[in-house]
């Protein structure tokens, strides 16, 4: 019903940049949340950055003051713009949404595929 199509990841040297893209698609009511997650080999899963349809934003601590997150209501999209980039920063990074699929079903996650970013030099 719902799917959530990542892009934008790759190699990039430290320091360097990357933005990546997320977009919802299919049969939803609302979307009340959309965000980024990240996992590295052997570690959890762990937060990222998200951004309310309020427009009111949540960063892990690592990476405040680094990225960036913004969305597009109307679109049903959200970006992470990703600057300084380190070293530990490599992952497979998640798009994930908080959706209600009917007015009166209540909100559950849905997951993209997930897109690597590596930074190495």
């Amino acid at each position: 019903q719902v799917q959530l199509v990542e892009s934008g990841g790759g190699l990039v040297q430290p320091g360097g940049s990357l933005r990546l893209s997320c977009a919802a698609s299919g049969s939803f009511f609302s979307i009340n949340a959309m965000g980024w997650y990240r996992q590295a080999p052997g570690k959890q899963r762990e937060l990222v950055a998200t951004i309310t349809s309020g427009g009111s934003t949540n960063y892990g601590d690592s990476v405040k003051g680094r990225f960036t997150i913004s969305g597009d209501n109307a679109k049903n999209t959200v970006s992470l713009q990703m600057n300084s980039l380190r070293p530990e920063d490599t992952a497979v990074y998640y798009c994930n949404a908080d959706v209600e699929i009917y007015p009166w079903s209540g909100q559950r996650p849905y997951w993209g595929q997930g897109t690597q970013v590596t930074v190495s030099s």
